[in-house]
């Protein structure tokens, strides 16, 4: 009898400290991932709108996320329904206080300012893209636009 309450005793602490190891793991991973979504939302608020405005027919759009995909996939943020445009041919992305441009391995290739695109580059007010035969100029939120 004395030694099946041993064994009983030995479970009852076994189970006590999966139950607290269990509790603080629950309590780091809430943390983690709070503070994840607490710098998401930082990021978002802190990057500039990014005005797209197209070569051709002169349509502009604004996008205010801190990524844009572009290419022709319905999972892309910027949907180019030309046919030299890749399914995900670049991705611009705010990062480092900066909006940076990457070709994504598209067929027909990423020029800016008429230079194929090799590596992730940070991009300047006033640049000029193209997605295969697709070309826009890159207008930043708050910096001076020259007027035609």
């Amino acid at each position: 009898m004395e030694n099946l309450s041993a064994y009983v005793l030995l479970a009852l602490r076994l189970l006590m400290a999966a139950a607290l190891y269990s509790f603080l793991g629950w309590g780091f991973y809430t943390l983690w991932r709070d503070l994840r979504q607490q710098a998401k939302q930082t990021i978002e608020q802190r990057a500039p709108s990014l005005l797209a405005v197209l070569l051709e027919g002169e349509e502009a759009l604004r996008f205010t996320a801190p990524e844009i995909t572009i290419g022709r996939h319905p999972s892309c943020e910027w949907l180019l329904g030309d046919d030299t445009v890749s399914s995900q041919h670049a991705r611009l992305s705010f990062h480092h206080d900066q909006w940076w441009l990457e070709d994504l391995g598209s067929r027909n290739g990423t020029r800016l300012n008429g230079e194929p695109l090799s590596a992730p580059v940070v991009l300047a007010d006033q640049d000029q893209i193209f997605c295969g035969q697709v070309g826009f100029t890159i207008h930043f939120e708050n910096a001076p636009r020259e007027e035609e």
